[in-house]
């Protein structure tokens, strides 16, 4: 979903429209602190970004209202004289959150798609190519699950020049800054039941198609949100029970089926569930499909419980996390409970990284979940590790209220005491404003 992990909670929260009137001022005096300064003049800060989720309509696109904040944003670090490198953390681009009925290609192909998204959003684009262009801030890109299938020849097209870190597999990218390898920078997605890549479902349906269940799960969020935030649906989810004679995977099935019934308790729509209201003609997938055919059934209470798209997927994550390189292996049981939880993914940056007897990185920085933090912890070694998360851009950001988040981390010089800062910041109405801050000593 874009994650469950927002838009389940999210769009929960009633949403508030927040308009930002300014003058466009990129000169970053006009704040009252310059998060882009180390106080010298060394090019050594990092920055990082996340989650802008940029649409290829304004009618529906998540990230409007922001858009002249992230603009200006975006131009104080092209003018700062010490940043060295800007990270995009994934969901750059957003192929998910289109309302069902739409199709998002248009008749087309991506190509076509990501040009409308670089023409929709172009002051954003526009400052990235110069960035980009000048050659002397590095700009890298990993992707996002909303961003799951844009291809690294897509990107390029509307992006010329950029570094893209991608692993081989379409859909997942770490980054190490160059001589930084104590540092990981990932999307954080490949470890989310919902919205890793999955490349073994619906094969018979999509053939190649990697799309999780929460790209379905977010189409139907994007429609939710074009109706209105209707309070009484259709119809409701028809009740499935545990099936006490089944084996593991009708309890994960079961499992499965309760956050497919939450979702759909919580965000109502005015379709009914047999209607083949989800346009794909998106990586694989052809034609429509309706909410029935996600959603798990069973015939008789307590009996078999059964799925169209999707059937299995209960039983591949093991399969699933070796394809998307997945460090240390997650329990189905765990991952399907906590898809939906900012807190799950948090733990995984510690579970992968800090706690891996075969990681020596110290710094990781998610995106995903939209609720930015630091939070520090001991590795396996029992030494001091930081975990940040780069919040997101979105206009209603029902997690956080802050957004317009991002992270700058400035490396230690060669002193002895000098030490590795994390920083956390929020841009709303366009005011820098420190959120947390944590330090250590690669």
């Amino acid at each position: 979903m874009k994650t469950i992990l927002r838009l389940l909670s999210a769009f929960s929260v009633m949403l508030l429209l927040i308009v930002f009137t300014s003058c466009d001022k990129s000169d970053p005096k006009d704040t009252e602190i310059n998060p882009f300064s180390n106080g010298g003049n060394e090019r050594n800060m990092i920055v990082i970004l996340s989650d802008m989720h940029l649409g290829a309509d304004l009618t529906y696109a998540e990230c409007k209202n922001n858009l002249p904040s992230l603009e200006k944003l975006l131009k104080q670090i092209k003018a700062s004289q010490n940043v060295k490198e800007l990270v995009i953390a994934g969901d750059l681009l957003d192929e998910w959150f289109v309302p069902a009925p739409i199709d998002t290609y248009q008749g087309k192909d991506q190509k076509d798609f990501v040009q409308r998204i670089a023409e929709a959003n172009k002051g954003v684009f526009d400052v990235l190519n110069s960035i980009i262009q000048e050659e002397k801030i590095l700009v890298t890109y990993v992707p996002g699950n909303h961003d799951l299938t844009i291809t690294e020849a897509s990107v390029e097209l509307i992006l010329p020049g950029i570094n893209q870190k991608r692993d081989p597999e379409l859909g997942l990218g770490t980054y190490s800054p160059v001589g930084f390898p104590q540092i990981a920078i990932e999307h954080g997605h490949r470890y989310n039941f919902f919205c890793a890549p999955d490349p073994i479902s619906n094969q018979d349906i999509a053939p190649g198609t990697i799309l999780p269940p929460g790209y379905f799960f977010t189409r139907i969020a994007a429609l939710y949100v074009s109706q209105g935030h209707p309070t009484t649906g259709a119809e409701t989810p028809p009740v499935v029970t545990q099936n006490t004679s089944g084996d593991e995977s009708q309890s994960l099935v079961f499992e499965y089926w309760k956050l497919w019934n939450w979702t759909l308790t919580t965000f109502k729509i005015e379709n009914t569930f047999d209607e083949k209201i989800i346009v794909t003609n998106v990586d694989g997938f052809t034609g429509s499909f309706s909410v029935n055919e996600l959603l798990p059934s069973q015939t008789t209470p307590g009996g078999f419980i059964d799925v169209n798209l999707y059937n299995g997927i209960q039983d591949s994550w093991l399969q699933r996390q070796a394809h998307n390189h997945v460090p240390v292996n997650i329990p189905a049981e765990q991952a399907i409970a906590g898809s939906a939880t900012a807190s799950e993914m948090d733990n995984q940056a510690k579970a992968q990284y800090f706690l891996n007897p075969e990681s020596e990185v110290r710094i990781v920085v998610f995106g995903h979940t939209h609720v930015p933090k630091i939070e520090a912890s001991n590795d396996h070694r029992g030494l001091k590790s930081i975990y940040a998360n780069s919040g997101t851009w979105i206009d209603e950001n029902g997690l956080d209220s802050s957004a317009m988040n991002f992270v700058v981390i400035t490396p230690q010089s060669n002193d002895a005491s000098s030490q590795t800062h994390v920083k956390l910041y929020s841009f709303k109405n366009e005011i820098v404003v420190e959120m947390a801050t944590d330090s250590l000593k690669l």
